[in-house]
């Protein structure tokens, strides 16, 4: 009896915090990266990506809105490596290297099909080596 309350107490405990983190105010310089869509239509992306595109969208929605991720100026490959790189050390995002491989591949991909005028602007104004 003590252990299933205090097991239904902890339960409570989390729902309340993830709760009061939900009503928490947006800061509204980080709230300007959220604007448009909160998600992406990939029905007519491969089975493959799609099956990536579920992977971004659990990681990359654990610490920030999916919205922040699929809205962002990021379409170079180099760009989101760095990106996806900064991700998987952030404390709690829990991304593995296998993880880590199947949200770069989503994205880039995307950046080359969803966001192709930007991925090719920034491709052709990109320094020669």
């Amino acid at each position: 009896m003590k252990k299933t309350l205090s097991v239904a107490l902890a339960i409570a405990a989390a729902a309340l915090t993830h709760l009061a983190r939900a009503q928490e105010p947006v800061d509204p310089r980080i709230a300007a990266y959220d604007k448009g869509p909160a998600t992406i239509d990939v029905s007519k992306y491969p089975p493959d990506m799609q099956a990536r595109y579920k992977t971004f969208a659990a990681k990359c929605s654990k610490c920030h809105t999916l919205a922040r991720a699929v809205n962002c100026d990021f379409a170079l490959d180099e760009e989101w490596e760095r990106y996806v790189k900064r991700m998987m050390r952030k404390p709690g995002s829990e991304i593995s290297s296998a993880q880590g491989k199947e949200i770069f591949e989503f994205v880039a991909y995307d950046s080359k099909t969803r966001k192709k005028a930007l991925y090719e602007r920034k491709l052709k104004e990109a320094p020669k080596p």
